[in-house]
């Protein structure tokens, strides 16, 4: 896109004005919009437009970011009476950074089409820190030349970007995403369930895994291979997650021998233990039955 253009923000609360401002600095300016008037007023202060609809954001912009509630506030924006659609110019590009509904993604993306509007969903990472920090990542469902005009845009917030495929793409790398990010945060109850009833200072135990997970990666270490398919014995794969594997069997089957003794209840771990050899694409190799060798 034209850097001489103004980049267009609906939606400034706390994830949204924090990735607004950091497009203060664009070129062609910065026109925004809320619900909410007071919302816009420290970054009118700061330089930025604002604008009494989103209709009025898409009469200037090129690219548009969204950045709402939910699926119903999305597409009143979209497409509602004061929306995008009442005034943007075929070539307009909206990308939509609420996490929705991936058939609300497709459906704004097949119905928009015809009037040259191309609808990027483009979900964020991060949280507010994130925001602030301009190291969001994003994950981006679109044409790719949709991507290559948003790229520009979203490296004033974001700090890496995934095009994960067509509209409804980015939404759905990001459900995948939060999976694993609130699992995990059942997952960290549990483990503390098991601590505090051990005599451990979960607040200390906290600052550990912070620490280890900052230097291993966390359970994204392990997301390496293109494909959940088994593992073949001669690829070079094989050997490393047969050593995670035994590693993780024997770990959670000591974590689950402990909890019997101190009658603490872990599912997830059973589940864990029952599924670890064969989610990594390997065969088991500790025993599943808990805190038992083979």
């Amino acid at each position: 896109m034209s850097s001489s253009k103004p980049v267009g923000f609906v939606g400034l609360g706390q994830m949204g004005a924090p990735m607004a401002r950091r497009l203060l600095d664009w070129p062609g300016g910065l026109v925004v919009h809320d619900a909410r008037p007071e919302a816009a007023t420290p970054l009118v202060a700061a330089g930025a437009r604002a604008a009494g609809s989103a209709r009025e954001v898409a009469a200037s912009a090129e690219v548009i970011s969204v950045m709402v509630r939910d699926d119903a506030q999305v597409i009143e924006v979209l497409c509602g009476p004061e929306g995008v659609a009442g005034s943007a110019a075929p070539g307009t590009v909206v990308a939509i950074h609420s996490t929705i509904a991936e058939s609300t993604a497709t459906r704004l993306a097949r119905e928009l089409a015809p009037a040259g509007i191309e609808v990027v969903d483009a979900p964020v990472s991060g949280g507010a820190i994130g925001a602030h920090q301009g190291s969001l990542a994003v994950l981006v469902g679109a044409s790719e030349s949709a991507f290559q005009r948003c790229q520009e845009v979203f490296g004033y917030w974001s700090s890496l970007a995934m095009h994960a495929g067509p509209p409804g793409a980015g939404t759905r790398a990001k459900l995948a995403r939060n999976l694993l990010h609130f699992v995990a945060f059942t997952a960290a109850a549990e483990a503390q369930r098991l601590a505090e009833a051990a005599g451990i200072d979960l607040v200390e135990l906290g600052k550990v895994v912070r620490h280890s997970d900052a230097v291993t990666g966390g359970p994204g270490a392990i997301m390496l291979r293109p494909t959940t398919a088994a593992v073949a014995p001669d690829d070079p794969w094989f050997g490393i997650l047969s050593h995670v594997r035994d590693l993780g069997e024997k770990d959670l089957g000591l974590a689950l021998r402990l909890a019997a003794e101190l009658g603490v209840d872990l599912p997830l771990a059973r589940l864990a233990l029952d599924g670890f050899a064969a989610g990594l694409g390997v065969g088991p190799g500790w025993s599943t039955v808990e805190g038992e060798a083979p």
